[in-house]
């Protein structure tokens, strides 16, 4: 069939993060329809993760594009961009303080930027409770979306923005995110200024890195007095279950690390051990590079659909990024295929070249003097 004018398109987008929201946000802004279908029965199911830097270069533009920048700049945090590294013994050995005015990478709250993007849009946009299963129908159109719950929704253009393990990809790609070697074991600390003052006054206002070339920890201060620490630890993806340990085991992961950090000082061991509540074991994954697909006028990837990468501090801007050039680029066509057509011309080739640039970079993260120790917060 003939691909539809974008005008009369049914547009689906399956993923409620921050890439959805923002395509469908600027697709709005431009009078043009879209649905977004998320798995989560609702926005407040679960807990959005911790903290986002939004580049000025990709994410902030995404937030201009979609008129909400200045919303943004209300409730980010500029001296979350102080960066400090740590030493195994706790000493400070680079500190990077911002400028007053200094807005390049401010810090948000995940959890902050998902509402600040759900409540511009229409209400009804977001469809909670659909897990997508299979896409059915022709390679040119129209696609049937197929849930979990039995329901099936007919679509023109089927933007996959769900992640890692995107139940859209497979319509396109036959690419499988392969574990890394490298995992992040979550912990957090709550009320930290008045339970674990020494840790706030390792981390700061910002983040502090610190590795000694087998084992490290990444922290990062949230808003509301909290701060993420992410222990990042070389081994298998089952190490948890490979030493008899269950992930609800918290003390006997707590006493493994203590073996493992050992030689770690002991107010550096705090912000292994004092943690408020379990771990989360958050292993990483990356898909192969490069990865591209045959064009289709009818299915799309976005973000981490398209292009997980090593946490490096790109991640969430490059999806951003990729929501913004998609919805100009449907704003823009003639047709549904030729915005796609146009906007995997440029993503594709970009997000290839970042990818090779970060392809086995996740063992940086537990080097003892990493180039730079900008990281992503993982999603959950």
């Amino acid at each position: 069939m003939n691909s539809p004018a974008v005008a009369h398109a049914r547009i689906g987008i399956i993923g409620a993060g921050p890439g959805g929201l923002t395509c469908a946000r600027i697709l709005q802004r431009h009078g043009i329809a879209v649905t977004v279908y998320d798995r989560d029965p609702g926005p407040d199911t679960r807990n959005q993760g911790g903290t986002l830097d939004l580049h000025a270069d990709n994410g902030q533009i995404a937030l201009r594009e979609a008129g909400l920048l200045d919303e943004f700049f209300r409730l980010a945090r500029p001296e979350g961009q102080e960066m400090r590294r740590l030493d195994p013994t706790g000493r400070t050995t680079f500190r990077h303080v911002p400028a007053a005015d200094e807005l390049f990478k401010p810090e948000i709250d995940r959890g902050q930027l998902r509402d600040l993007l759900l409540e511009s849009l229409e209400p009804g946009t977001v469809r909670w409770g659909h897990t997508l299963d299979t896409i059915g129908g022709p390679a040119d159109g129209p696609r049937q979306l197929h849930f979990a719950d039995g329901t099936t929704v007919e679509s023109d253009l089927v933007v996959g923005a769900d992640g890692a393990f995107s139940r859209v990809r497979p319509a396109v790609s036959r690419a499988v995110p392969a574990y890394t070697g490298v995992s992040f074991l979550e912990a957090w600390f709550d009320e930290v200024d008045h339970r674990h003052p020494e840790i706030a006054a390792l981390v700061g206002p910002g983040g502090a890195a610190a590795a000694d070339g087998e084992r490290g920890l990444f922290a990062q201060r949230n808003s509301g007095n909290h701060i993420r620490v992410h222990l990042i630890r070389r081994g298998p993806v089952d190490w948890i279950t490979d030493n008899g340990l269950g992930t609800d085991d918290t003390d006997g992961i707590r006493a493994l690390l203590l073996d493992e950090f050992a030689h770690w000082s002991p107010r550096m061991r705090r912000m292994i051990t004092d943690n408020d509540g379990r771990y989360v074991d958050r292993p990483l994954f990356a898909l192969p590079v490069p990865h591209a697909w045959e064009h289709s006028p009818t299915v799309t990837l976005l973000g981490d659909a398209a292009h997980l990468m090593p946490p490096l501090g790109v991640g969430v801007n490059l999806a951003m990024l990729d929501a913004t050039e998609l919805a100009l680029a449907l704003a823009r066509a003639a047709t549904v295929g030729d915005a796609v057509r146009g906007y995997e011309k440029t993503m594709l080739p970009r997000s290839i070249e970042t990818a090779a640039a970060l392809e086995g970079a996740a063992e940086d993260l537990l080097s003892a003097d990493p180039a730079d120790c900008d990281h992503d917060e993982p999603r959950p």
